[in-house]
């Protein structure tokens, strides 16, 4: 186990070595970023704006960067992203959230476009609502229940997703069953995005 501050290309670098202690590092999956607060863009300051968005920028550049030379040493390896279904469908109020995670979702095509001569792929998993983590997080602490129980509602599958459906997702991307995928960003949403 080793903990890194993905805006520090040191920690990044550290985080990577002590991972290639334990073999080669064939996967990275990307799965960071931390509470965003929800506004509207005209009251977005340049400081939220540095803070949120290039910072979440920076921290996917660092990892993906000093992970690629770890990458191409196996032939055969993976980078998986997660996102966001706010990169298909526009929320009010999600730019904080949704500007990096475009941005990063065209950060991994670039890569799989660059890379895949050496055998990389990479892909994102796009999240909608899920029921864990920062989406119980704001059920809890931003949401009336009659507001959590509209934007279920507002799903296909009217049910929010699991941690464990995001988790099956990126393991079959870093599998060989996903062999000829890349620069793909997979929805995994119930429908959120259509």
């Amino acid at each position: 186990y080793s903990q890194a501050d993905l805006g520090s290309i040191e920690d990044v670098e550290r985080a990577l070595d002590a991972a290639g202690e334990l073999g080669l590092v064939d996967a990275i999956v990307y799965a960071a970023g931390p509470p965003i607060p929800q506004r509207w863009f005209s009251l977005v300051t340049p400081e939220e704006w540095r803070r949120n968005v290039i910072g979440e920028l920076d921290g996917f550049f660092n990892l993906a960067h000093a992970a690629l030379p770890r990458l191409r040493a196996c032939n055969g390896s993976a980078l998986v992203a997660t996102t966001s279904f706010a990169t298909r469908r526009v929320i009010a109020g999600d730019v904080l959230s949704a500007v990096p995670k475009a941005g990063i979702e065209m950060l991994v095509r670039q890569i799989a476009r660059e890379e895949g001569r050496y055998g990389i792929r990479a892909n994102c998993v796009s999240p909608g609502i899920i029921d864990a983590g920062l989406g119980l997080r704001a059920q809890q602490d931003h949401y009336t229940p009659e507001i959590w129980e509209a934007q279920r509602k507002s799903a296909p599958l009217r049910r929010f997703g699991t941690a464990q459906a995001i988790a099956d997702a990126v393991a079959f991307l870093l599998s060989e069953r996903a062999a000829y995928i890349t620069g793909q960003s997979i929805a995994v949403d119930g429908g959120m995005s259509t």
